[in-house]
């Protein structure tokens, strides 16, 4: 292999490491965030208020047994995605006019970190 290959081959190990280091220090902040914001009403171990977030990036929604949702969500047909859980915590009532989801969390930083600390979360 070149050197000018080796190189850069360097350089792209290097910017990969540097984005999983990212995404690591994203999820740890997110964990802040759902402590802040969402930790109230979800658990993580079984259902309080809110059902439980373990699995939910990738979940259809209003889906997990044992949890009463509203049928403003279980109507939405939604799927849990990165873009529609960002919708959701930006603007609930926005997205599923009727859900009973009220808590808002309006930085766009601390959503995407949110949800990156949620796609850790697996069953």
């Amino acid at each position: 292999m070149p050197a000018s290959a080796r190189g850069l081959a360097a350089a792209a190990a290097a910017i990969l490491l540097a984005a999983r280091g990212a995404n690591a220090q994203d999820a740890a902040k997110g964990s802040d965030v759902f402590q802040d914001h969402c930790s109230q009403c979800h658990v993580l171990a079984g259902v309080g208020q809110g059902p439980s977030l373990i699995g939910v990036v990738g979940r259809r929604a209003a889906s997990l047994a044992g949890y009463p949702y509203s049928d403003a969500l279980k109507a939405s047909g939604l799927t849990w995605t990165a873009a529609n859980l960002d919708a959701f915590v930006q603007g609930p009532t926005k997205l599923v006019p009727g859900t009973a989801m009220r808590a808002i969390v309006a930085d766009p930083n601390d959503r995407r970190d949110l949800i990156a600390y949620l796609a850790t979360l697996k069953r």
